[in-house]
């Protein structure tokens, strides 16, 4: 009724708290790979946002009022049309498709887990060459999680050949590498052109900054004699080898474009569809 006896109209009134909220919520996962007190302050700012969004919304909407020109209201009709719109259909291009069109099939993450798992393995091996003289002391260190023996082993019980070492650490090694690089295949058909390279770099950064925020409870003894120069690197290794065989894979086409029926596999798509879809 306002909008029609006065010359101006009723929107909502402008509001920071969103912004405010947005900045709680980064501050709290920042929290993971810095300190608990980030988590905590953004917590907090998270809570007084939330509050304060509340309250400019309910018991009663803040509006404000934007002055309009009614003057040419006339002038600026449209006029009426009966003309059909033509409706795309869902998956036809310049729809709204949802992204990504196309995805790597999820054994190509599996493999580039394992491709990733070797790669890893040679930095380490090289590690344990180098800064020990043992090629077991990283495989021993991975394993000493959840083998109590290695857990309180001394320096030089860790260089040497231990079989339960060999078996956990090389499953611990392997179930970690695969879930990664089934996460790598599922998120890289989501970035731009360029994220195969960067995301092999960037993202082990990040990860590194993960274990280091949570390696002292998992793994004390690891922890205690990590060298963080070369972990990083060989988590680099990594990124770079898993990335990398997963971009030379095929994309295969998303079902968004079929028709409900064959999604649900109630009736199969026939070749000329899939010619239409494309």
């Amino acid at each position: 009724m306002h909008e029609k006896t006065s010359n101006s109209i009723l929107v909502p009134a402008p509001t920071a708290w969103p912004f405010i909220a947005a900045l709680g919520i980064t501050l709290m996962f920042s929290g993971i790979v810095t300190h608990i007190a980030v988590t905590m302050v953004g917590t907090v700012m998270l809570l007084r946002a939330a509050i304060g969004w509340w309250f400019d919304v309910l018991p009663e909407q803040k509006e404000e009022e934007v002055p309009v020109d009614l003057g040419d209201a006339a002038a600026t009709r449209v006029a009426a049309s009966f003309l059909k719109v033509a409706r795309l259909m869902t998956g036809v291009e310049g729809h709204r498709v949802r992204i990504p069109v196309e995805v790597h099939p999820y054994w190509t993450g599996v493999y580039g887990g394992l491709v990733g798992a070797v790669a890893m393995a040679v930095v380490a091996v090289l590690f344990g060459l180098i800064a020990q003289g043992s090629i077991w002391y990283p495989i021993n260190l991975l394993a000493a999680g959840i083998v109590p023996s290695l857990d309180q082993a001394s320096t030089e019980q860790l260089r040497q050949f231990s079989e339960a070492g060999l078996i956990a650490g090389s499953f611990i090694h392997l179930m970690i590498s695969i879930c990664v690089g089934l996460l790598y295949a599922i998120s890289l058909p989501m970035f731009p052109r360029g994220a195969t390279w960067r995301s092999g770099l960037i993202t082990p950064v990040l990860w590194s900054g993960l274990v280091a925020a949570t390696l002292n409870v998992v793994n004390p003894t690891l922890n205690e004699r990590i060298n963080w120069i070369w972990f990083v690197g060989s988590q680099i290794g990594f990124g770079l080898a898993c990335s990398w065989v997963i971009a030379r894979t095929a994309k295969i086409k998303t079902m968004q474009s079929w028709p409900l029926a064959a999604r649900a596999g109630i009736e199969a798509q026939t070749e000329s569809e899939e010619k239409t879809d494309l």
